[in-house]
């Protein structure tokens, strides 16, 4: 079963539980995927998402917005909309692959620079891609690219 049909599947059994926080966060993923899948045909794509990894990468967007609010809603003194916001970042990293630890991406980082024969920063476009292409959603491309910095420099 695919991501889609995970989260639909989920949609349902949040409506008969009557999950209203979690029924409104599937349902901001099924929109996101469908905005996802609608503007990639209008940029001329025909094929819309890849089956799991373009959703992954869409949900690990979500998550990631989510956590600039909940510091925001923190920073303005606002703690029940930072847990709503927590609350949805539970839901949504449910579907997404588990997260590789600080050690496990290092070793992916490492193997990624050695495969693709990186030696120097004006490498690190090549080795970026290659991890996006291998570990979409497990792990965070942000702190990756300090790490592959940190290799390469």
């Amino acid at each position: 079963m695919g991501l889609r049909d995970e989260i639909s599947a989920a949609l349902k059994e949040a409506m008969k539980a009557g999950d209203k926080k979690k029924l409104s966060t599937l349902r901001l993923m099924q929109a996101a995927i469908k905005d996802k899948d609608i503007s990639s045909r209008t940029e001329g794509h025909e094929s819309v998402l890849t089956p799991d990894s373009g959703i992954s990468e869409l949900l690990a967007k979500m998550v990631k917005q989510r956590q600039d609010s909940v510091a925001a809603y923190e920073q303005g003194g606002r703690p029940e909309l930072a847990q709503n916001e927590r609350d949805e970042i539970a839901v949504i990293q449910s579907f997404m692959p588990k997260q590789m630890s600080e050690e496990e991406a290092k070793a992916a980082v490492a193997e990624t620079i050695k495969a693709v024969g990186a030696t120097s920063i004006k490498d690190m476009g090549k080795v970026m891609a290659e991890l996006k292409a291998r570990y979409a959603g497990q792990m965070d491309m942000g702190k990756a690219g300090a790490m592959v910095k940190a290799q390469l420099g």
